[in-house]
């Protein structure tokens, strides 16, 4: 019929139409994705042909499409490594974080009960206090001093030991205004050698045997060359002649070896001298070279003892100690005044109490004689009105009353 349309003149006028339209409109947009779709479409259909004891091998749009969460088609059967990526097991990992957002709470609960973190924190912070650390350990090693100064015996405080002690040393310096080592010496190597031989035996005794040593060997050079059986001769009188001889020998032929002929002037040193210990190097540095030190011989150690300035008898801790009570200046004279002052008056046996100018102050007294007549007869040297220990004596010592002593072999 006329008002029918053929299918010929449809397919006219759908073409009249689409060239009708302006280029560039979006019905004229490229129509790439219908094309790709009955790619897909046919890619179906020939999975389906495959017989069914063979496998289709998937299309490469098949292989790199993703398929919905929870559904696969048959192409992606064959990626199943996909499923096993390590992205969805790493939920449990997010699970975990609370415990970072746990970390901060250091604050105690309502119940008083502190969290695990907060035992952590608490713990690094706060220390028992009966565990020291080993850098405090080894402050207290290196500092043994502070322990025997501020542990006073007698149950007196340090701030009254202190005092007392320092009154005891200005009491004994009005006494023994004059006091000076009792060795004859003329050079720092006279002194080191006259210390050595002092030991075990009176500063008198080698005063008297010295002038012969050294008029025969004057220098390092001479006594480190010298005969050991011609020096055993000269020292024979000062006992233990033998080991003293050893000492004085060996002693110079170091000084000739490591220090030039020269007596050095640091304790280092001194003590690596046969012979010589820290008593005899501080009597060198201290009237030798004008270096404070305390010597610590046996009245020294005596005295201390009984002025309760300390209970120490280690040479090295009465060291420590009494030289925690005074100043370093002093160190020096303090320690010629309680030497003079254990020679003269505070005897070993029997103290002479009763004539003691510190009476007052010392803890002891009455251990010996209190009759102060008595007590008199007890002194010795110049205090008794008999010769002191040197020689040589300076003229303040004659000028205060001292005589000096008489040589080797006078009546």
């Amino acid at each position: 019929m006329e008002g029918e349309a053929t299918p010929a003149k449809k397919a006219a006028r759908k073409v009249t139409k689409r060239a009708a339209k302006p280029a560039g409109t979006p019905a004229d947009k490229p129509a790439e994705p219908p094309a790709e779709k009955p790619a897909a479409k046919k890619a179906a259909p020939a999975a389906k042909k495959s017989p069914p004891g063979k496998k289709a091998a998937p299309s490469k749009a098949a292989a790199t499409k993703s398929t919905p969460a929870g559904k696969t088609t048959r192409a992606g059967k064959a990626a199943p490594a996909k499923k096993a990526a390590p992205a969805k097991k790493a939920a449990p990992a997010k699970k975990a974080a609370p415990a970072k957002k746990a970390a901060p709470a250091k604050k105690t609960t309502s119940a008083g009960k502190t969290t695990p973190a907060g035992k952590a924190a608490v713990a690094k912070k706060v220390k028992p206090a009966d565990v020291v650390l080993p850098a405090e350990a080894a402050v207290e090693k290196a500092a043994p001093v502070k322990k025997i100064a501020v542990r006073p015996p007698g149950g007196e405080s340090p701030t009254a030991l202190v005092r007392r002690a320092r009154r005891i040393n200005r009491e004994l310096a009005e006494v023994y205004p004059y006091a000076h080592p009792e060795l004859d010496f003329e050079n720092p190597f006279q002194l080191l050698v006259a210390t050595v031989l002092s030991a075990q035996t009176t500063d008198l005794r080698v005063n008297q045997t010295t002038p012969a040593l050294f008029a025969r060997y004057p220098t390092p050079e001479d006594l480190a060359a010298a005969d050991p059986e011609e020096v055993e001769q000269i020292l024979r009188p000062c006992g233990f002649f033998r080991a003293k001889t050893r000492s004085v020998i060996g002693l110079s032929k170091s000084l000739v070896e490591n220090f030039g002929g020269e007596v050095p002037g640091r304790l280092e040193d001194l003590v690596t001298l046969p012979g010589v210990g820290r008593k005899t190097a501080f009597v060198v540095l201290g009237n030798a070279y004008g270096r404070p030190g305390i010597t610590v011989d046996t009245h020294f150690q005596r005295l201390v003892r009984r002025w309760k300035w300390t209970d120490e008898t280690d040479p090295g801790k009465i060291e420590a100690a009494v030289g925690a009570l005074f100043p370093k200046s002093e160190w020096t004279d303090l320690s010629h005044h309680v030497i003079w002052h254990g020679r003269r008056i505070c005897h070993a046996r029997k103290p002479a109490c009763g004539a003691c100018p510190i009476a007052p102050l010392c803890p002891a007294y009455g251990e010996g004689e209190t009759d102060p007549e008595k007590a008199k007869k007890l002194l010795k040297y110049e205090k008794g009105g008999f010769p002191g220990q040197r020689l040589n004596p300076p003229q303040a010592y004659l000028d205060a009353g001292g005589k000096p002593a008489p040589p080797l072999g006078a009546a």
